[in-house]
């Protein structure tokens, strides 16, 4: 705290500290009831005198991983992995053009993209589902990845990115003789990857903890995603309360998403500090 600031000042400090503790609890409050519940055996649960386990066991996990779950992770962090590299690339690819290339018609294409990302997500599941039926890609995996590829929010991002993208870099290397894909290969790329780090997390965070799509496209049970599973297990763990089977499913769920804020995050951070995709 500042040695000139007064008591009311102090007070009111300590006050959103607080507040801010508070809130902070309150959030994790859940998350440590699902950790500490998928340690304990259903007749500690049914009990429910206790919020520590009497002891920390993995029998719960055991008997998730040795089920259909693990083929549920496998599936979803195969579709999310190819979703957010290919996502990337195109993404990043049609926000460069509508940012830097002149051809007829850039602005319309924009401003067809703004007014499309402002249509709900479940007016076009409908009629996504029946191209989908007509390609012949109903029940396969291809038809998620299809669907989720192209991020109009990805494009805009990554739009706003390169234009605040100070073209005099780009000239620079042109009158050193780079053409236009290398320069936005070995020029461009590589000061963007703040905002191409912070796309991939988008991207595989929204494939990873989508519901809708998969319930929509994915009928057999070894092709569900991670989601459908958890969600159909708990339907089924809810007859016996079995919460420590399906808490620990859960947890599990979440690793790959901590994994990758890990890996991901100080580009993240820069990009904040930065200011990209702000402007």
């Amino acid at each position: 705290m500042n040695a000139g600031s007064t008591p009311l000042q102090r007070l009111a400090r300590a006050g959103l500290y607080a507040l801010l503790v508070g809130y902070s609890l309150l959030t994790l409050a859940p998350f440590a009831w699902a950790v500490l519940t998928s340690f304990k055996t259903m007749h500690e649960i049914a009990l429910a005198d206790h919020l520590l386990p009497a002891s920390f066991r993995l029998d719960a996990y055991r008997q998730i991983l040795g089920g259909p779950f693990t083929t549920w992770f496998l599936n979803s962090l195969t579709v999310a992995a190819i979703v957010t590299v290919l996502g990337v690339v195109s993404n990043t690819l049609a926000g460069y053009a509508l940012a830097r290339l002149r051809f007829v018609g850039r602005n319309g294409v924009f401003q067809l993209l703004m007014i499309v990302i402002m249509v709900p997500a479940q007016v076009t599941m409908i009629p996504a589902f029946l191209v989908v039926a007509r390609l012949g890609l109903a029940d396969t995996h291809m038809a998620l990845v299809l669907t989720s590829v192209v991020s109009i929010a990805s494009i805009f991002m990554m739009r706003q990115f390169f234009v605040s993208f100070p073209a005099e870099v780009e000239e620079a290397a042109r009158l050193d003789g780079c053409g236009p894909l290398e320069t936005f290969v070995r020029i461009v790329l590589p000061m963007a990857v703040p905002a191409l780090a912070t796309q991939a997390i988008f991207t595989f965070m929204a494939v990873w903890n989508e519901f809708m799509k998969p319930l929509l496209y994915i009928s057999s049970v070894d092709k569900y995603m991670l989601t459908q599973g958890l969600n159909a297990a708990a339907k089924q763990y809810e007859k016996s309360a079995a919460w420590n089977l399906t808490m620990a499913g859960s947890v599990i769920s979440i690793i790959p998403i901590l994994l990758i804020y890990i890996v991901l995050n100080k580009y993240f951070i820069t990009l904040n500090d930065r200011g990209g995709g702000s402007k």
